[in-house]
């Protein structure tokens, strides 16, 4: 993965030393400028000195999430934008060094899957990529692969946001017929957030209810809590030995922003959070679908990968599911007010959405008839192209709401009608859930599927 720089440097450094070349004192004096320069961008953008002929290790490139100071804010911990349309997820492809999903890449996912892309594909929400060609290509040669992902519980009750990547997950189960492991991260819970580790383990249990409640096959999915499965798997062990062997201190500041004033721990759960990515199979694929701000660690992992043996993970990234207060930040479970909780009631959801659903329509019914709302700001019809199948009619909410012809409170509820079902049956399934199934998914065996 190369760095992206404004101009390339190694083809400069080639036109500034020929000395079979001549050129006025003047351009090579700006050549030289424009080197040092391009040398100092250079190192901000991979946190190292530039040397001919050598390219950055992978998980140097981009070794800062943070924000420049016209950029937006993201990271494993934190997402934030000032613009009312949310991540600019364009500048991020190039920040993060990812490659986009374009529509060549969903055609050929039809093709191999036989499938028609799940409206996450088609609608952009699953936006960027890493080696999702390699993924195909071993399709093609009747070679399978398998499913990584996992969720960090914070709270005992999950909301809308966090279904994103099961919801798609599923699906790729379905369509492709392979595995999948699950890893909920409650040591990492415990060690960045002020919770006990009784209640860290315990929001992993009910976490994974809403999980299974998404309808994984238990004979091909495999769920387990690190709390739980770091000291029963000496296998798990040792992989997280071998990463760290590869991973640097100063790796893992650059990645990650951690200081000096970070606990051990943390940088200790940094390297074990990927390493159930590999175990006694070298030869399988892995696929992770999961939300873009999740990309440093496997950003990391994907480093490490080849020199321990194994092939580098693919990726497939996702956009941010919004607040209801709008898109300048993701949906969060700790404040309550920002988000639609599995748990909520329908008299909850319509609330709600009522109150706090960020609106891009116009102050009055006049104006708005006049002059149309703004889709691409207003969170309801966010939710919308999150949830709603059917392009058709998600392309007549949008022009009408630009026409003017549909008012905020019209598209707020159909928001409403959308989500209640959805939720009271995602409950219903939940209720099905029984301690005994949480069990089955968690325990350690061998999965049903064909290599």
């Amino acid at each position: 993965m190369k760095p992206h720089l404004s101009f390339p440097l190694k083809s400069l450094c080639v036109c500034v030393s020929d000395s079979s070349v001549s050129f006025p004192q003047a351009e090579i004096d700006a050549a030289v400028q424009l080197l040092l320069k391009l040398k100092v961008e250079y190192k901000q953008v991979t946190g190292q000195d530039y040397k001919a002929g050598c390219l950055p290790s992978e998980s140097s490139v981009a070794p800062s999430n943070g924000p420049a100071a016209d950029q937006d804010t993201v990271d494993p911990w934190n997402v934030s934008t000032t613009s009312a349309k949310g991540v600019d997820y364009d500048k991020l492809i190039v920040r993060f060094g990812s490659s986009k999903i374009d529509q060549e890449l969903v055609d050929r996912i039809e093709k191999v899957s036989g499938q028609k892309p799940h409206r996450f594909l088609r609608r952009g929400i699953f936006f960027s990529h890493r080696d999702m060609h390699q993924v195909l290509d071993a399709c093609e040669k009747q070679k399978s692969f398998y499913l990584y992902t996992g969720r960090g519980p914070s709270s005992e009750a999950m909301h809308v946001g966090h279904l994103i990547p099961f919801i798609f997950t599923k699906w790729l189960q379905d369509v492709f017929d392979i595995p999948l492991v699950i890893q909920l991260t409650d040591d990492e819970k415990y060690l960045w957030k002020d919770l006990t580790i009784e209640d860290c383990h315990r929001f992993a249990v009910e976490n994974a209810k809403d999980i299974i409640a998404c309808g994984f096959d238990v004979n091909k999915t495999f769920i387990f809590s690190d709390l739980d499965y770091m000291g029963a798997s000496p296998e798990f062990y040792r992989n997280v030995v071998k990463i760290e062997k590869h991973v640097t201190f100063n790796q893992v500041k650059g990645i990650f922003g951690f200081t000096d004033s970070d606990s051990r721990g943390r940088n200790m759960m940094i390297t074990s959070l990927p390493s159930r990515l590999f175990g006694n199979r070298k030869d399988i694929q892995c696929l992770i679908p999961c939300a873009i701000d999740q990309d440093p660690y496997f950003r990391m992992t994907r480093d490490v990968a080849p020199r321990i043996g194994y092939p580098k993970p693919a990726l497939l990234h996702s956009t941010f599911f919004p607040a209801l207060q709008g898109a300048q930040t993701k949906m969060s479970a700790s404040d309550a007010n920002s988000s639609i909780f599995l748990t909520d009631t329908p008299k909850q959801i319509k609330n709600k959405i009522n109150k706090y659903a960020f609106s891009g329509g116009k102050d009055t019914v006049e104006e708005h008839r006049k002059y149309g709302g703004n889709p691409d700001v207003d969170v309801s019809f966010m939710y919308l192209t999150f949830f709603l199948d059917d392009d058709e009619q998600l392309e007549k909410i949008r022009q009408d709401y630009v026409s003017g012809a549909l008012l905020t409170g019209e598209l707020k509820k159909i928001l409403i009608e959308t989500l209640q079902p959805m939720i009271a049956q995602h409950q219903e399934r939940r209720k099905q859930v029984t301690d005994e199934t949480v069990k089955q998914f968690m325990t350690p065996r061998p999965l049903n599927f064909k290599l």
